[in-house]
């Protein structure tokens, strides 16, 4: 299985008020193909700046990123937004899309940017649609996107983040402004696309989200104290029993 993201000595500091506030301290990981890692750990431990880090839409101050053998320190802006696009899929908690679209355009959108695919624009929407049908909103393409639920316009979010078959997905908190039922679809079909081959890294407070991943860093303080692997073939309910006592002695 090859390693589709490779992390070393990453740091990252902001400068506040001319004091230096070090919220990643070199970490090391590395995420191989088709796993889908949980970070968690308290608020303010650095979880969403590491995931933010890694797939290049912050700076880091030191360390190496390699991206499918690429080091985005390296990149131009231009050849970093390029990978962002074309090779990385962002999903986030709140589901920023334009409203001035629909939510089938909003999901296409990337593609008509993206020179990746050479597809016509009756090809993107065809997959558009495909990818919409798998997720359970084939119904709301014409929709605004004030017109439909959270947990729809989620998912839809979902097929915009695939709609370029991105290498690897990211995810911050995305179950994080649902309700339950709708955290739970959502999950199921992060978790699916995970077991067609989607490599994917999500941000996570909620130890339910995190025991349908295959393996959680635990971060405090902008350092990894600690990974868990997780047996998915296991019942969730003694997976998510398992993971909360390893989070209660690493201290959540």
């Amino acid at each position: 299985m090859s390693t589709i993201l490779n992390v070393k000595d990453l740091c990252k500091t902001y400068i506040v008020n001319k004091r230096q506030n070090n919220v990643l301290n070199n970490v090391v990981f590395k995420v191989d193909e088709g796993e889908m890692i949980a970070v968690m750990g308290p608020s303010g431990s650095g979880k969403s700046t590491l995931l933010y880090t890694v797939s290049g839409m912050d700076k880091m101050t030191a360390g190496t990123v390699e991206f499918c053998g690429k080091d985005i320190s390296k990149l131009s802006e231009n050849e970093l937004a390029a990978l962002r696009l074309d090779d990385m899929g962002f999903v986030f908690q709140q589901m920023y899309m334009m409203k001035n679209l629909s939510v089938l355009d909003n999901i296409i959108l990337p593609a008509c940017k993206s020179g990746k695919l050479d597809e016509s624009t009756a090809q993107t929407t065809e997959r558009a649609r495909a990818l919409m049908n798998k997720l359970g909103i084939s119904e709301i393409g014409d929709n605004d996107i004030n017109e439909v639920s959270g947990g729809q316009l989620q998912r839809a979010a979902i097929c915009r983040a695939m709609i370029n078959e991105p290498k690897m997905l990211f995810a911050d908190e995305p179950t994080g402004a649902l309700n339950r039922t709708s955290s739970e679809e959502v999950m199921e079909e992060l978790t699916r696309l995970n077991d067609e081959g989607t490599t994917i890294m999500l941000v996570t407070h909620d130890a339910r989200v995190a025991a349908k991943c295959t393996r959680v860093l635990f971060i405090v303080d902008g350092n990894i104290k600690g990974e868990y692997n997780i047996d998915r073939t296991l019942a969730l309910r003694e997976r998510e029993r398992a993971l909360n006592n390893w989070l209660l002695e690493m201290g959540f």
